[in-house]
């Protein structure tokens, strides 16, 4: 996390610094010539995820030999590869004479816990070690409580003319129009275990460039509008940028940079979200969640046999229990969710292998929602914590005080959430499919039955004919949370609703006081505890806007479904570098004024990036069936600011497809340009 002069400083909310498995490893690090910072031009992270930015000198008048300003520009090229942070300082002269510059590199590292940087308080903590000079560098370090001892290497290319503990100084000779660079390299060492770097800035990288190359798994999407191109590019770089690979695939890290690590709820949403364009995510989600699926009852870490897990996390204050979170189970609806992706990932690979593979791991999900799940027998999946460390409120919107009645009493527990129920739906009907593939017709019919029955009970349980959609909960009393919230649009989502509610809940959601014209807002504005700067009682989320929007096309409203994708782009389009956040303000929409920032929304976010390809999912209506090799538009439409949209290498089976969607005279239709391989491709206008 860099301002935007590329430097790490302890300013604003103090959470600029460069991160390693939970730690802060360097938490400053500016560039200054004559021991003045310089004066910023730009920065931007490029589509290969890249920061590059460009710096100019201000005067120098107490020389002898006095510099102008902006008689040296400098850019900083950076980027993170294989586990190190590497960075090259190149300095051009535009003066007409030789320049000696005094170039300094001021560096700290202050090895603070990511949960310390959220604001939790610790009683004591571990020693800084005194920095260590080393051959073109230095070790900066920390003995952790833990036992660990934690090290950031800075090395520096050419090597130092000076060195302290806390600057490296370089005597520069620019000779007119030369360039003189300066690299940097940080690499981290936990106990031994050392970030080992081959090679230079430039081999680093070439290498890099390789990466991110292969990584490119996704369909590539034209539009003939090229801002909003800008902004489907933006989200699609940055959902590569959180990709990590690990030895089950890869998988979506939540977001930076308090979430940097892997979230059951959000790889699986994310996954979701991609499916359909890219389904190798859905597959290294499922498989690595797979592997940590909780196997025994655990109260410290809310664990039950056969759940998914909600966070890992590394760091010091995790591995000494001062946080629950180092494998944490406390999310009531990823299991659902993991069965539902699986579904999904059937449908659109038609990879029965890996299927038949995962079957124990479903089958132990679906034993969690029959028993752990549904605390009480009623036939719901309800959540009720067992450390007392663990979260308050197990569902997506996990603040503990968003789940509410209308008089605004927080809902005493067991709670059971409206939006769960339709994951468990969604993640039978699945299952169903999957075991009938894999032969098991009994087990799919008991799994259709079960599904049929839940959508019976949570229609009489949950509809309020009053509020005119569901309601948000049911608390431990069975007595409902009568309040208009977004999670509804959930229950479009997971197919729950009858045909017969949906209307009336897609109206709810775009009523004045829930759509802001940025957004669904999570609160409707008449609940008493609506607040537009709350993290869950009134703010606007991408990924909750586009689980509605896909909703909307679900039960036929495309229209509205467009109109969500409309105010998301609008919105996102005044963010920096068009950069969908996690969340932002729910204040409405008013002319010549844009979306209001939340002030510690994670920027990426995973899932808020990959809202952006099922907002367009949910407007081209593409459902894309493997398992009957047929890829079908369902009632294709387009925004308004866009006539022209191209779906490049769509890659389904072993065949691979160019796809474009254009509207003509009044109408959207859709044109296959390219099919190598053996695939239907059809548009239902119903």
């Amino acid at each position: 996390m860099f301002d935007h002069s590329g430097a790490i400083r302890p300013v604003g909310l103090g959470e600029q610094g460069l991160y390693h498995e939970g730690t802060r490893h360097l938490s400053r690090f500016e560039l200054v010539v004559q021991n003045r910072r310089l004066q910023p031009l730009r920065s931007t992270v490029r589509s290969d995820h890249v920061l590059v930015v460009d710096l100019a000198n201000p005067d120098y008048l107490e020389l002898l030999e006095p510099v102008s300003r902006a008689q040296v520009h400098v850019q900083v090229t950076s980027f993170l590869h294989d586990g190190a942070w590497h960075a090259r300082i190149a300095l051009h002269s535009y003066a007409m004479r030789p320049l000696e510059l005094d170039v300094g590199i001021r560096y700290g590292a202050d090895f603070v816990d990511l949960f310390e940087l959220r604001g939790m308080k610790r009683e004591r903590r571990g020693r800084l070690l005194d920095p260590i000079a080393e051959p073109g560098g230095v070790a900066l370090g920390y003995e952790g409580l833990d036992g660990v001892t934690r090290l950031t290497r800075l090395a520096f290319a050419p090597a130092p003319s000076a060195l302290t503990s806390a600057l490296a100084s370089f005597a520069v000779r620019l000779a007119p129009e030369s360039v003189e660079a300066i690299d940097v390299c940080a690499t981290f060492e936990l106990s031994g275990r050392r970030t080992v770097v081959a090679g230079g800035f430039a081999e680093a990288m070439r290498h890099h460039e390789e990466l991110e190359t292969r990584l490119a798994r996704t369909a590539k999407i034209e539009l003939d509008n090229h801002r909003v191109y800008d902004w489907v590019d933006r989200a699609a770089c940055d959902v590569r940028m959180m990709i990590t690979e690990t030895p089950h695939g890869p998988y979506p890290y939540a977001g930076v940079p308090w979430f940097s690590t892997v979230f059951g709820r959000d790889g699986l949403i994310t996954a979701a979200q991609l499916l359909w364009i890219d389904p190798s995510l859905a597959r290294g989600v499922l498989a690595h969640l797979a592997a940590l699926q909780a196997d025994a009852l655990d109260d410290a870490r809310d664990a039950e046999p056969g759940k998914i897990i909600h966070e890992t996390r590394l760091g010091e204050m995790a591995a000494l229990g001062e946080v629950p979170f180092a494998a944490y189970y406390g999310s009531i609806d990823a299991t659902p969710l993991f069965v539902a992706l699986a579904g999904g990932y059937w449908r659109r690979t038609a990879d029965l292998a890996f299927i038949e593979a995962l079957w124990p791991n479903i089958e132990r999900a679906l034993a969690w929602i029959d028993h752990w799940g549904d605390r009480d027998g009623d036939g719901f999946v309800e959540y009720a914590r067992r450390s007392p460390k663990g979260l308050v409120v197990q569902g997506w919107k996990d603040s503990a005080d968003s789940v509410f009645h209308a008089d605004g009493a927080l809902a005493e527990g067991p709670v059971t959430l409206c939006e769960v129920q339709a994951y468990v739906y969604a993640a039978r009907r699945g299952a169903a499919a999957m075991a009938r593939a894999l032969g098991r017709d009994e087990r799919a019919r008991d799994l259709e039955q079960q599904a049929d029955a839940l959508a019976e009970r949570f229609d009489a349980a949950f509809w309020s004919e009053e509020l005119g959609t569901y309601y948000l909960a049911l608390d431990g009393d069975k007595r409902p949370c009568a309040v208009r919230t977004s999670n509804a649009g959930h229950c479009l989502f997971g197919g729950i609703a009858k045909p017969q509610r949906a209307g009336r809940v897609v109206e709810a959601l775009l009523a004045p006081s829930t759509f802001t014209g940025w957004g669904i807002r999570t609160v409707d504005a008449r609940e008493v505890r609506y607040n537009p700067m709350s993290y869950h009682n009134g703010s606007i989320w991408p990924h909750d806007n586009a689980m509605a929007a896909i909703g909307m096309a679900r039960y036929g409203y495309k229209r509205e479904a467009v109109s969500v994708l409309l105010a998301m782009y609008r919105a996102g389009v005044y963010f920096d570098l068009q950069r969908m956040p996690e969340l932002f303000c729910g204040f409405p929409r008013l002319e010549h004024d844009g979306p209001v920032p939340y002030p510690v929304a994670c920027s990426p976010q995973a899932w808020a990036s990959g809202a952006v390809f099922m907002l367009l999912q949910a407007c081209l209506g593409i459902d894309v069936d493997a398992t009957q090799r047929r890829i079908r538009f369902v009632l294709p439409a387009l925004p308004d600011n866009v006539s022209h949209l191209a779906i490049r290498d769509l890659r389904v089976l072993d065949a691979s497809l160019d796809l474009v969607v254009a509207r003509h005279a009044g109408h959207v239709g859709v044109q296959v340009e390219r099919c190598d391989g053996n695939i239907e491709v059809s548009a239902v206008k119903r």
